[in-house]
């Protein structure tokens, strides 16, 4: 009799372990990464293996990601979005797109991070930071005899003519924090001079921002403007003749962003996947993915390849101006009429 109660506990327990193991494959999360492929990919893989709960996700530049969710405002199909600069999210905060949320950690996280919290009602996190700056070929310069930028009046040089890249502010978050940051560095109408300049010296607008370390690391362009990290990737663990700068007058920075949606289908596991991320755990895999943003969860040591933020001129950024809709909309426009449209 005693083997019998024993043998269907055991029989029960298994059941059980079957049926919850089930429950948890049936579950599902749909978000959107706005940071690099690799930390997309590293993170949906290491949640679900986590917890069996299946991460169906896109990687998007925050621009794309922002008009996503304006487009299935009246129907959700995204549960999280996470990743990329913060301005974009702060926009759809003000639009309604996004679901409050303050997690119970917060004191594990810089104050960076908290504020971000605070300016948007607890409906956008700050994710990591990283700054503005130059990356430039070693090789390509000396090749063709041109100096290292060193300021942002250095690269609208006519020696440059052709040589730098930088990425398009209607689709790139990096692009637009570019651009919302020389108009607070420069005023707004010194700013769009400035860029009617630049514009001679640009090559290519990319649709991603991260695209420029890449470009550089493989010589198809001298200069790359974005941010710094991904230009000390290709440097120190590609071992590309990469280098980086911060501009010298001062530059701009983000706080990427994480966000559930509103009316989201699967908040149970968005919620799982959002806490996952900012944590130790979680935000660790942006070094272990070879991506190199100072992560907001402070209860660890980070990568130390992380470029140190010391020594960089950051510029007092107006993340609550400049990151609303409208203001967006504005310098975007006048970018796009006066800058883009351009002759060479």
């Amino acid at each position: 009799m005693r083997l019998l109660t024993v043998l269907l506990l055991i029989a029960a327990s298994h059941a059980l372990a079957v049926l919850q193991s089930a429950s948890a494959q049936s579950k599902s999360v749909v978000a959107i990464c706005a940071t690099d492929q690799s930390w997309c990919d590293l993170a949906a893989s290491s949640f679900s293996k986590k917890t069996g709960i299946r991460v169906l996700q896109n990687r998007k530049a925050t621009g794309e990601a922002l008009a996503q969710l304006r487009a299935e405002s009246a129907n959700p199909k995204t549960d999280i979005w996470w990743g990329g600069t913060g301005d974009p999210f702060l926009q759809a905060a003000e639009l309604g797109l996004l679901d409050a949320y303050r997690p119970s950690y917060m004191n594990d996280l810089h104050a960076w991070s908290v504020r971000q919290y605070a300016m948007s009602q607890n409906m956008v996190g700050g994710f990591y930071t990283s700054a503005i700056g130059f990356g430039y070929n070693e090789e390509i310069l000396k090749k063709k005899k041109l100096p290292i930028p060193t300021c942002w009046k250095d690269l609208v040089d006519q020696r440059y003519r052709g040589e730098i890249e930088i990425s398009h502010p209607a689709s790139s978050g990096t692009a637009y924090t570019i651009l919302a940051g020389l108009v607070q560095l420069m005023g707004e109408d010194a700013a769009f001079d400035y860029m009617k300049q630049l514009h001679k010296n640009v090559t290519q607008y990319t649709r991603s921002g991260t695209a420029q370390s890449r470009s550089v690391a493989r010589g198809e362009v001298a200069i790359g403007v974005s941010f710094l990290f991904g230009f000390e990737l290709e440097r120190i663990t590609n071992k590309f003749p990469v280098k980086t700068v911060a501009p010298c007058e001062g530059t701009s920075y983000e706080i990427g962003g994480i966000a559930l949606v509103k009316g989201s289908k699967n908040r149970e596991a968005a919620l799982q996947y959002y806490d996952f991320l900012m944590s130790a755990e979680g935000q660790a895999l942006g070094g272990k993915s070879n991506s190199l943003q100072y992560p907001a969860n402070k209860t660890f040591k980070p990568d130390p390849r992380i470029p140190s933020m010391d020594g960089v001129k950051l510029i007092r950024y107006d993340f609550e101006k400049y990151g609303k809709g409208a203001e967006r909309k504005r310098l975007v426009e006048r970018w796009s009429r006066e800058v883009e449209s351009a002759p060479r």
